[in-house]
């Protein structure tokens, strides 16, 4: 089945259905509500009244005449400016949409590039990126954490694993004994929980003194500020191995647009041999 939406909005507390902003959009175009009328397939009365129905409601004029026909007011351009701004949201648009967390993202950014798939690829947080998923926006989901799949019940497919790295200006640490008593920096909704939880088992003293939205904003201060450690995605930068069992976690997607043949292709594709083998040599292991 095939499905065509068409957007209604409400302007001051009224309804106005797809009808009459497909009217402004034909006389913005054309200059003529006749034609406007012929190209809807409507008579000029059912448009013109249309029209002054609205303006009624809305208490100001959309149309104006002029010297070769009609044209919109400067209030029915921005009506038309934020109805285009939502119907375009909803097209089928050519490039596949790939939003997700900064470590997914990069390595699905470097797989659609080398399988050949028209995709545009966003990075930000994981409650960012499911959020824009939400508002189907998106078309795969990509997520550094896989808890957030489990916490929003997403159906979620892993292609890679990832641990955490130990990150400072200071020397390696070979023992998490060594870090008792240190001062870490806390990369906001990042899998750094896992690290965290460790630290907390192995009974070690630290102290959270900073945050950061970013994991580079958190990366280049510990570099300029060696009493201060962080963790980051080992696929994202090299560290220190210290606690990297214990905190190896699922790099997922969430297939969002499930009725675009490309992606099913593109996910079968990242789990062949030849996939994982790119997963490997963008720093991840593979899920195979």
């Amino acid at each position: 089945m095939k499905y065509h939406p068409k957007v209604s909005l409400i302007i001051e507390r009224h309804t106005f259905s797809y009808k009459l902003f497909e009217a402004l959009e034909h006389v913005s175009r054309t200059y003529s509500q006749r034609k406007a009328a012929q190209e809807l397939n409507i008579s000029h009365a059912v448009l013109n009244r249309r029209i002054k129905e609205a303006e009624e409601k809305l208490g100001f004029k959309l149309l104006a005449a002029t010297g070769a026909g009609s044209e919109l007011t400067r209030n029915a351009k921005k009506i038309l400016q934020k109805y285009k701004k939502y119907t375009n949201r909803l097209k089928n648009h050519e490039k596949i949409i790939i939003c997700g967390g900064y470590a997914s993202s990069r390595l699905m950014e470097t797989l659609s590039s080398k399988y050949g798939l028209n995709a545009a690829v966003y990075r930000t947080s994981d409650k960012n990126a499911i959020h824009l998923a939400s508002l189907d926006m998106v078309d795969i989901l990509t997520l550094d954490d896989p808890v957030h799949a489990f916490i929003q019940n997403l159906d979620f497919v892993p292609i890679a694993y990832d641990h955490l790295v130990l990150v400072s200006g200071a020397r390696t640490h070979h023992d998490i004994r060594e870090l008792n008593g240190r001062n870490f920096v806390e990369v906001l909704d990042s899998p750094q929980r896992l690290a965290w939880n460790t630290l907390d088992d192995n009974k070690i003293q630290y102290k959270l003194a900073g945050e950061f939205k970013l994991p580079y904003d958190a990366l280049r201060f510990v570099q300029k500020n060696p009493e201060f450690y962080t963790f980051i995605n080992s696929s994202l930068w090299e560290g220190s191995d210290i606690i990297k069992n214990d905190t190896r976690h699922i790099i997922s997607c969430v297939i969002c647009n499930k009725e675009d043949k490309r992606i099913d292709d593109f996910l079968n594709f990242i789990l062949t041999f030849k996939g994982q083998r790119l997963v490997e040599k963008c720093g991840f292991e593979s899920v195979r």
